[in-house]
């Protein structure tokens, strides 16, 4: 379970900012160790270049700025205050010592919240869960020296209010539809005296491709549930690539635009060509792409 290179990742987590998603990397990457820029792309600069109405303010601004923390890659999206995040999707760092998880946890709860307050837990020998000032939210985690070692990041899919309880079922679906995927021999539940959630998952962990990823059942009682401010953006390589995915994961006709789509659970996604940056360079590419539910390679390529 470790991490592979950037080069190969499959799935990457996109992260919606209002108006500072250069600066939120920036942030990022002066806190984690081992970061790095990897490329910022552009709004296009006039109409003629593709830039719609509602984008002018935008017009010649960062649009994304792909970066890499501890060999895992984000993308932090330029827009507006659309989607917030929140906990519905969170991120486990792993940490190799006590006096890392304290200097992770002093630098992300600046201006943010504790979650869950760094310290001992029964499943955990140094565990807490922060939000950072931008909204996204970390588990900071002891690395275990026994068993598996943890990937350094793994995005944690929780399901809360009417989906509480569908952790497993979800995280079968995904296996099945990722073909390339396996599913943890650690399937945890929560035990007996817990009461109405005997039964449903605490924390289990799958692949898909490279990456790991972990899902569990919050219980009904959170008022937040899954947001577009976090997305997984699954890079295809080829049309075929597109239409499988987007027929196996959209269900829900009315999110669909630009490449996006939402599950059956309310995850979003955005399944895209692994060359989207080289074919919005062709003229009109980007004006194209705005009027698209489902990415058409070939429209793209149009003059």
């Amino acid at each position: 379970m470790a991490n592979t290179s950037n080069d190969m990742q499959k799935i990457i987590p996109n992260l919606w900012f209002d108006g500072n998603a250069e600066e939120a990397a920036g942030y990022y990457l002066s806190i984690f160790k081992g970061g790095k820029m990897i490329n910022t792309t552009y709004y296009p600069l006039t109409e003629a270049e593709g830039l719609a109405d509602f984008q002018k303010d935008f017009a010649g601004k960062v649009l994304t700025v792909d970066f890499e923390l501890s060999g895992y890659r984000f993308t932090a999206i330029n827009a507006d205050a659309t989607f917030k995040p929140n906990p519905s999707i969170s991120f486990f760092y792993t940490c190799n010592s006590k006096e890392e998880s304290d200097e992770l946890w002093k630098k992300l709860s600046a201006g943010g919240k504790a979650l869950m307050e760094l310290g001992e837990y029964p499943f955990s020998k140094y565990y807490g869960w922060v939000e950072d000032k931008y909204g996204y939210s970390w588990q900071l985690i002891l690395n275990k020296p026994e068993g598996d070692k943890r990937p350094t990041i793994v995005p944690s899919l929780m399901f809360t209010k009417a989906r509480d309880g569908q952790a497993e079922e979800a995280m079968k679906f995904y296996t099945s539809v990722f073909k390339d995927s396996e599913i943890s021999r650690n399937l945890n539940k929560y035990p007996p005296e817990m009461g109405d959630r005997t039964g449903k998952i605490s924390y289990p962990d799958f692949r898909l491709f490279d990456g790991w990823f972990a899902v569990m059942d919050g219980g009904p009682m959170h008022e937040f549930s899954f947001t577009p401010a976090i997305s997984l953006m699954v890079s295809c390589k080829d049309q075929q690539e597109i239409d499988y995915y987007w027929e196996k994961l959209s269900a829900n006709p009315e999110s669909e635009q630009c490449g996006w789509l939402q599950d059956k659970y309310g995850v979003s996604w955005q399944i895209t060509p692994e060359n989207m940056e080289e074919l919005l360079k062709v003229p009109g590419a980007f004006t194209r792409m705005m009027d698209m539910k489902k990415i058409d390679i070939e429209k793209l390529k149009e003059n």
